[in-house]
């Protein structure tokens, strides 16, 4: 079995809180033995696009959408899907594009967490969830995560979240 080297959380210059660069990424990447890098840029898929056309081997276009309950991660975009859109909305169109949906930071009251009501709700309808985020400031954020998908039987997805 082949093991691979993802990044599936991470963000370019195309979100308003970073200033990475899209060439300076890949090259990161490349030099760290990366075999794919979802870019997943808050509420679009530009950077993702761009990176796309540099290395269209490495990058997954992702994006991480800021619903109007908490963020959902979407990886293998191929239309961006707006912020603010209610949870079901939003994973309808994701649907409709055959994404792979994940939960961003669930428990993470500080990044947009969600509201065990609303995860409660959208859970039968997502592919995974994050279950563990290099840039969670709360100690137990990650672990209440990693509960959450356990009992939840989804798949677990990890990312430093870089910006």
């Amino acid at each position: 079995m082949q093991k691979w080297k993802i990044e599936l959380h991470c963000h370019t210059a195309a979100s308003p809180d970073s200033l990475v660069k899209v060439k300076d990424l890949i090259k990161v990447a490349r030099k760290r033995g990366l075999d794919r890098l979802a870019i997943t840029d808050h509420n679009t898929i530009r950077g993702a696009l761009y990176a796309k056309t540099l290395d269209p081997e490495l990058i997954i276009i992702g994006e991480e959408i800021l619903t109007s309950r908490g963020e959902l991660l979407a990886f293998f975009v191929k239309e961006e899907v707006p912020r603010g859109l209610e949870p079901l909305e939003a994973i309808k169109r994701l649907r409709d594009q055959n994404a792979f949906i994940s939960v961003s930071h669930p428990f993470d009251r500080l990044r947009h967490g969600w509201e065990l009501e609303d995860l409660i709700e959208i859970t039968p309808l997502v592919d995974a969830m994050e279950i563990f985020k290099a840039l969670s400031f709360i100690s137990n954020v990650n672990e209440e995560a990693k509960e959450y998908a356990r009992l939840n039987h989804l798949r677990g997805t990890i990312g430093s979240d870089a910006h």
